[in-house]
C-alpha cells in the first residue's frame, strides 16, 4: 500500500471508531434529538449532522485537497482532487432513532475510480470492519471470509429495500428468492448486511438500489475477503447509486438471478 493511502486508511479506521462513539452517545439519549423528515421513511437528526461534521472537518484538516461526498452535506469537489471520501455518518437512521441496534458509520476512500479501502463501525456491537485493495478484511483485527456455502439454501440472504424502491420492484425479488429455496433477512442497515456477508453470517446480499454512501465502505471490506460484488460504480453510481449483488463466488450467479 502506498504510504499516502496507508496514512489515510489508518485515519479512516480511527475516525470511524471515534465517530461511532459520538453517535453512540446520541443514541443513548434519543429523547433529546431534533428530527427532521427528508422524505418517506427518510429521517435526519442532530446526530447525523454532528457526526458527519466531525468526519468532514477532520478529513479537511488532514487532506484539504481531497474531495468529499456525504449523505447529509452532499458533494464537495476541488480542481485536482487527489481522491474522494464517501461517508455515511449513520447508516440506518430509522433504526437508530427507533432505539434499535442495526446502524453504523461508513468511511470509504476512492482514487482512480476504485475504492481503495473502507471502514465500517457498529459501535453498539463494538465491531469495526475494515479492508481494502491491498489490505486484508478484518473484524476487530481478526481476518474474516465469506460463508463457504454453494447455494442459496446454505444460508440467509439480505434483501435490501428503501423508499426509493417500489413494491413492484421488490416483491418479485422476494418471490424469486423464496422460489429458489432461499430465505430473506433484513434490518435497518444495508452496510451491516454487507459486512455480515463478508464475515460469513449471511450467504448473500441483493438490493435494487443503494446510494454510494450506504455501501462503498462495506464493498471495500467485501472485496478484500474475495467475495464477488457487482460493479456498483458503473455509469454514475457514485452520485446516483446502483443495484447491488454480493456473495461468495459460488452463490453469486444465483443471487444475480434473484435480483433479476
Amino acid at each position: 500500500m502506498d504510504a499516502d493511502i496507508a496514512e489515510r486508511f489508518a485515519l479512516a479506521k480511527d475516525l470511524a471508531t471515534e465517530a461511532g462513539q459520538v453517535a453512540l452517545d446520541y443514541w443513548r439519549r434519543l429523547e433529546t434529538l431534533a428530527v427532521d423528515l427528508k422524505g418517506v421513511q427518510d429521517l435526519v437528526s442532530d446526530a447525523d449532522v454532528a457526526v458527519e461534521r466531525l468526519i468532514m472537518d477532520t478529513l479537511r484538516a488532514n487532506y484539504p485537497s481531497d474531495a468529499f461526498l456525504g449523505e447529509e452535506t452532499g458533494h464537495a469537489d476541488f480542481p485536482g482532487s487527489t481522491g474522494i471520501w464517501v461517508v455515511d455518518p449513520i447508516d440506518g437512521t430509522q433504526s437508530f432513532l427507533s432505539g434499535l441496534t442495526s446502524w453504523c458509520i461508513l468511511v470509504a476512500y476512492l482514487r482512480g475510480d476504485a475504492v481503495q479501502f473502507g471502514a465500517v463501525c457498529n459501535p453498539v456491537a463494538g465491531e469495526l470492519f475494515n479492508g481494502g485493495l491491498v489490505a486484508p478484511a478484518l473484524l476487530n483485527g481478526r481476518p474474516i471470509r465469506p460463508r463457504s456455502g454453494l447455494a442459496l439454501t446454505d444460508g440467509l440472504t439480505f434483501l435490501g429495500c428503501s423508499p426509493r424502491v417500489t413494491a413492484d420492484q421488490i416483491v418479485p425479488v422476494l418471490d424469486r428468492l423464496m422460489r429458489a429455496g432461499g430465505m430473506f433477512y433484513r434490518h435497518g442497515s444495508g452496510a451491516l448486511g454487507l459486512c455480515d456477508v463478508a464475515c460469513g453470517r449471511l450467504i448473500g446480499y441483493v438490493e435494487p438500489h443503494l446510494n454510494s454512501w450506504d455501501c462503498l465502505g462495506a464493498i471495500a471490506v467485501l472485496r478484500a475477503t474475495g467475495a464477488q460484488v457487482s460493479d456498483f460504480l458503473s455509469g454514475d453510481g457514485l452520485l446516483h447509486g446502483n443495484p447491488l449483488v454480493a456473495g461468495p463466488p459460488a452463490v453469486y450467479p444465483a443471487l444475480v438471478e434473484v435480483l433479476g
